[in-house]
């Protein structure tokens, strides 16, 4: 569980290696889209600050976590991108719907990291109720959008 003041949102640009002409690709969940648009915005913040030029960030949305897997297979096979920010949100609802989902884009972002070699960042929130993703999209536990694009750069 994330614990306030305890993560990479807040980060130092210049302890990352060189960035230059490096493209980037986030592919985001339309679902839970409240908390998935602040995860976005998180990740393109904190790509310019780290450099990165916005034409160097390619965004695609798919549906839901369920294809973020797909879409950062396509987005590394279609647009030649460096790394590829996964982000998605699910929330905890009154069925095991919650534990296929998580661990299918788990398993399925891990998959295309080792099958093509480019870092793919697993930004996706798995939380209880709202709150807590509220409270990691940009809330009081920092924004796992912004962490994600920070382990893709470290991964370069």
């Amino acid at each position: 569980m994330a614990t306030e003041g305890k993560n990479l949102s807040a980060f130092n640009p210049e302890k990352l290696p060189d960035l230059s002409g490096r493209l980037f690709g986030i592919v985001v969940s339309e679902w839970n889209h409240q908390i998935t648009g602040s995860l976005l915005k998180g990740a393109i913040d904190g790509f310019i600050k780290a450099g990165v030029s916005e034409d160097n960030i390619s965004v695609k949305y798919v549906p839901g976590t369920f294809e973020l897997a797909l879409g950062a297979l396509k987005m590394i096979q279609l647009n030649n991108v460096d790394g590829v920010v996964c982000l998605g949100s699910v929330i905890r609802g009154e069925t095991a719907h919650f534990d296929y989902v998580c661990q299918a884009a788990s398993n399925g972002i891990m998959e295309v990291n080792l099958k093509t070699g480019v870092p793919v960042a697993f930004g996706v929130l798995t939380d209880d109720n709202e709150q807590q993703a509220l409270d990691r999209s940009g809330g009081k536990h920092g924004n796992k959008g912004t962490e994600a694009a920070v382990v893709v750069m470290k991964m370069q």
